[in-house]
């Protein structure tokens, strides 16, 4: 899927063109032209790089201007390439974003934390694009698991994609590394999910008080007391994975809080690796794939 790139320059629909008739400095000329906007303002518009000189970005306020030399200058804050940390993007377009998130890095802030998120970073984003614009959660990743990620452009497709989920949602696989030896090639547990108090999700049989969660697993590879897992998921509850790994005896490497007593790999050992769904406007199916990390297949070698 091809990525869409953030807009480089400035957008002659949203400039104002002005021809030198006389030498001037460039701060006083933006001030003569700018009514009503003070020096402080001026340099913030010429910090942003929403000035440009004959077609050049300009940020010097003492910049000498001749006739002839035409002064554009954007309405619009100027759109320049970004390096998201944290993760990149794998697909963009009017509805939705598509990413591969790092390990380490929150889906959207909590009541304990308001850091820096990938909800965060992506709002930003998008709003040095167009100010109007938002974006919305659709599903999260946990903290420290990797893997592919979406969020919804609108709030119309945010509501499409969270009520039709299941529908549209065509397949979610993840790798994850467990502690020991699974000796089943493939699996499938089934419970229902609750959570506590202290915010740990624990199964039971019981239908009334939790929430279904059916996960499928398949053995990728086994050695050196560990074993690398595919797995699918029918429902897509929180720390469904987790739990369910836990509860068969083979809990996913770091994951102290669900019973790991191992890190060899430095990082919870769970990926999202597969994504794909029904576009909630154009109704054509997507799938992204992202590569196992090497800390998973270095485990193995």
């Amino acid at each position: 899927m091809a990525i869409k790139e953030v807009e480089k320059g400035i957008k002659p629909h949203n400039q104002n063109l002005l021809r030198v008739a006389e030498p001037s400095g460039l701060m006083s000329f933006l001030i003569q032209h700018l009514p009503g906007k003070g020096r402080n303002t001026v340099k913030s518009i010429l910090a942003h790089k929403q000035v440009s000189v004959n077609g050049n970005i300009q940020t010097h306020f003492d910049f000498q201007l001749k006739p002839t030399d035409e002064v554009a200058i954007n309405r619009a804050k100027v759109m320049e390439p970004e390096h998201c940390k944290g993760f990149r993007i794998l697909y963009e377009d009017a509805a939705v974003i598509v990413i591969d998130k790092d390990a380490g890095l929150l889906s959207m802030a909590t009541e304990r934390e308001n850091l820096l998120t990938a909800y965060s970073i992506l709002s930003r984003r998008v709003k040095r694009k167009n100010p109007d614009e938002r974006i919305f959660i659709v599903h999260r990743l946990d903290r420290d698991t990797s893997g592919v990620m979406m969020f919804a452009k609108t709030e119309k497709v945010q509501s499409i994609l969270q009520a039709h989920w299941n529908e549209n949602v065509l397949e979610r696989t993840y790798l994850s590394v467990v502690e020991g030896n699974v000796t089943e090639n493939t699996g499938r547990i089934r419970s229902f999910l609750k959570e506590n108090k202290a915010m740990v999700v624990y199964s039971t049989m019981d239908s009334e008080n939790g929430l279904e969660a059916i996960t499928h697993y398949k053995v990728l590879k086994r050695g050196n007391g560990f074993s690398l897992l595919e797995l699918e998921l029918e429902t897509g509850r929180k720390n469904q994975i987790r739990v369910h790994l836990k509860d068969i005896g083979h809990s996913v490497v770091g994951d102290e809080k669900y019973g790991s007593k191992q890190n060899p790999i430095g990082r919870l050992g769970l990926h999202a690796k597969i994504l794909a769904f029904r576009h909630p406007v154009s109704g054509k199916m997507l799938r992204f794939e992202t590569p196992i990390p090497p800390k998973f297949s270095a485990l193995f070698q």
